[in-house]
Formats: structure tokens, C-alpha cells, sequence
């Protein structure tokens, strides 16, 4: 069993064997839990990486393709509108 210490910032080290054998790395962030007598630290999985391809057409337009200049412009156009 591996311990640990609060620090008066209320930061908990989490042993390096612990981090090692999860392979959790600076940086990752976790879910905290209250679990009654404790507390309960989940790792946020972060998205799996995906393709243009995989997610292309994902919000169902079904119109003709915009071009980058195209959509740049609508966005202006918005941007005054909203002034």
C-alpha cells in the first residue's frame, strides 16, 4: 500500500509506482468523486484522435460545399449584423 500527505495547498502527490502502473503523465486531468469516507479520482480519457474523413457531413448539411472564402464571408457578414 503506497501513502501519501495533503499539503497545505490541498495538493495530494500521487506515488510514482501508482502513476506508473497507469501511465498517467503530467497534465492528465481526473474526475473527483465523492465516495462517502473518501474520494474516488477518475482519468479524463481524452477524444479518440479522428480524420477529416471520419467526421465530414457529421452535422447533416445537405447543401451544396462551401469554400473557405465562402464560409469566411458569412462569418463577417454575422460579425456586423451582430454590432
Amino acid at each position: 500500500m503506497e501513502k501519501t500527505r495533503l499539503s497545505n495547498k490541498g495538493q495530494v502527490v500521487i506515488p510514482k509506482a501508482i502513476r506508473a502502473l497507469h501511465g498517467w503523465n503530467p497534465g492528465l486531468e481526473f474526475v473527483i468523486e465523492n465516495v462517502g469516507d473518501g474520494i474516488k479520482l477518475k482519468p479524463i480519457k481524452p477524444y479518440k484522435e479522428t480524420k477529416i474523413e471520419e467526421v465530414i457531413g457529421c452535422v447533416g448539411y445537405k447543401g451544396p460545399r462551401k469554400s473557405l472564402k465562402d464560409m469566411e464571408a458569412a462569418i463577417a457578414k454575422g460579425a456586423k449584423e451582430n454590432i
